[in-house]
């Protein structure tokens, strides 16, 4: 697996899996009738932003985007985002886009990383964090509806580089 940035020819790939963790509606909150162009103009990050895809071969298994998680005074703190192709979820994809995101974001001289809405119910997404030194710092109870209509909380999850 490598891990390299998106270029323009890469969306096409992409496109899919950020659709299908959408339209799933279960672990990311975008809106699942998200377009194509929409999504587009949500997940590229423009400098001093960065998308990546986790590449074997040709085929892209994941994607993640990261960046700074406010603007001026807030600048120090990174942020990042991860979507996994579902029939590639459990080979550590995951992991290897969150590890490389945490890498970047010391590179650039960040002083943390924080997720902000990281969906309670998520449970592999809250280990692999919390494996990864993140812990949940707060939660804002009942803030994301599940498809089965239950509302569960959205965890804001906090580590230092």
């Amino acid at each position: 697996m490598r891990i390299r940035a998106v270029t323009e020819n890469d969306w096409p790939a992409v496109w899919p899996i950020v659709a299908q963790v959408v339209t799933a509606a279960d672990t990311f909150p975008y809106d699942p009738g998200l377009t194509s162009a929409a999504a587009r103009g949500l997940w590229l990050e423009s400098p001093p932003g960065l998308t990546v895809v986790a590449v074997d071969g040709d085929r892209v298994h994941g994607t993640a985007k990261m960046g700074p998680n406010r603007p001026g005074p807030g600048a120090h703190v990174a942020t990042a985002s991860f979507m996994v192709a579902a029939d590639s979820r459990g080979r550590g994809v995951g992991r290897a886009l969150s590890e490389y995101a945490l890498a970047w974001a010391r590179r650039q001289g960040y002083a943390a990383m924080q997720f902000n809405a990281v969906v309670e119910s998520n449970e592999v997404a809250v280990g692999l964090y919390r494996r990864l030194g993140f812990a949940v710092v707060g939660t804002v109870p009942e803030s994301f509806t599940l498809p089965s209509g239950r509302r569960v909380g959205l965890h804001v999850m906090h580590r230092f580089l």
